[in-house]
């Protein structure tokens, strides 16, 4: 999307960014050179999707499977900060990434060849039912074929018509998942959880699957295996801003889980990612 956030002097600056993007553009950085970084999505024809392709590139993001969709463009959404915590408003309706799964052939094409697949409760809640089914079908072949699927619910009911499709939908992307990174403030709030432990045990329905689950400034939980330990979460001074805390958490995670770091060593390696980013302005830093 196009991300506007807030400048010195009341200002706007304009950038580029979102969930998925974030991560890979944190996981990029982190990854050696020799690994690729693609992101599958829908984009239009217009100055901004041209402009938004050739910042990824630049980033060392590989557009090549992105759906064009000539009659939409980009999404647009604003920062609102209140100290460092930010709130959100989105102009997304028309966005061409609400068809990045409506070619089956191209949506192939994006996840032919990937050893690790990312996907959040966004990519899910911006597509119509029949495409969500197809992504979750193409999702759950790749798994089985050896690739390692990540999902983040990053649960945004403003998205959704109703709760109960949401939940449905996110459980069901859990559901294709062998990494899920949910954020308990999130999963509390909307699945009644009573403390991260028991988002674990409810995302965790294989006995393959790790969950991490975050807790803002609170320690992790890492649940697998059936069982549960903790990772503390260091105090960061004078955060700014926490737009992108749990995208560039994810982005170093999984950088250092997929290059063989132990998933404890994974967690801090997304902790002291995100470390960084809150005590600067914007998404990505």
């Amino acid at each position: 999307m196009v991300e506007l956030s807030q400048a010195p002097g009341g200002l706007y600056r304009q950038g580029y960014a979102g969930d998925v993007v974030n991560t890979l553009w944190y996981a990029r950085k982190a990854l050696p050179d020799d690994w690729q970084v693609r992101f599958h999505t829908g984009l239009g024809i217009d100055l901004a999707s041209r402009g938004m392709e050739e910042f990824l590139n630049a980033a060392g993001i590989e557009t090549d499977t992105v759906l064009r969709v000539p009659a939409r463009r980009p999404g647009l959404y604003m920062i609102h900060l209140d100290g460092a915590e930010r709130s959100f408003s989105y102009w997304r309706d028309t966005s061409a990434a609400r068809r990045l799964a409506s070619d089956e052939a191209q949506l192939a094409a994006g996840l032919a060849d990937s050893d690790v697949i990312y996907f959040s409760g966004i990519t899910l809640g911006i597509l119509d039912a029949e495409d969500a089914e197809r992504l979750l079908a193409a999702l759950d072949g790749r798994r089985r074929m050896g690739a390692t699927v990540a999902f983040d619910p990053n649960i945004r009911p403003a998205l959704w018509s109703d709760s109960a499709t949401m939940r449905a939908r996110l459980t069901r992307g859990a559901d294709v998942a062998d990494l899920i990174l949910p954020s308990f403030d999130d999963e509390t709030a909307h699945f009644g959880d009573a403390n991260p432990e028991a988002t674990a045990r409810r995302y965790a329905t294989r006995e393959d699957q790790t969950v991490v689950v975050k807790n803002g400034a609170h320690d992790v939980l890492i649940w697998d295996g059936g069982a549960g330990r903790i990772v503390e979460t260091p105090s960061v001074a004078d955060p700014v801003d926490t737009t992108g805390a749990g995208d560039s958490f994810a982005g170093g995670f999984l950088a250092a889980h997929v290059t063989g770091f132990d998933v404890e060593a994974a967690v801090r390696a997304g902790q002291a990612t995100a470390a960084h980013v809150i005590r600067h302005h914007g998404a990505l830093v």
